[in-house]
């Protein structure tokens, strides 16, 4: 049995997807990209402030599923330019931290949704 996880505290989903999906103990959060919650506007000051409206999105749907960052099995970044790599780490790393930190992979692609430079979806547990 699967269960809907929403929060008003993240995006609302900008398509037919849902913010997050509980299946037994494993949450299955989509992929979060900067967009300010209350505002709708997208957070695109520069990629650190992109990476943090990312990172606190995540969070807030995890907390909503009753998770959190520790509790992060695998994330996924989809980035559009590799060379800003080391500026998502350092922002990524105050997030998670190296005893408890999840698997991982860092992707460049083409383009993302709302021609945005970051994205980050996650596998929890709960």
């Amino acid at each position: 049995m699967k269960q809907i996880i929403h929060t008003p505290n993240a995006p609302a989903p900008i398509g037919p997807y849902n913010q997050a999906v509980r299946a037994g103990n494993l949450l299955f959060v989509s992929g979060q990209i900067a967009l300010h919650p209350e505002s709708g506007e997208l957070v695109l000051d520069s990629i650190e402030a992109e990476t943090h409206q990312v990172l606190r999105n995540l969070k807030a749907i995890l907390e909503a599923a009753g998770s959190g960052l520790p509790q992060v099995l695998k994330a996924t970044v989809f980035v559009k330019d590799i060379n800003q790599f080391s500026r998502i780490n350092a922002v990524y790393g105050e997030y998670f931290q190296p005893e408890w930190a999840p698997a991982r992979e860092l992707v460049q692609v083409a383009e993302l949704p709302r021609f945005v430079n970051v994205e980050i979806s996650v596998i929890a547990t709960v």
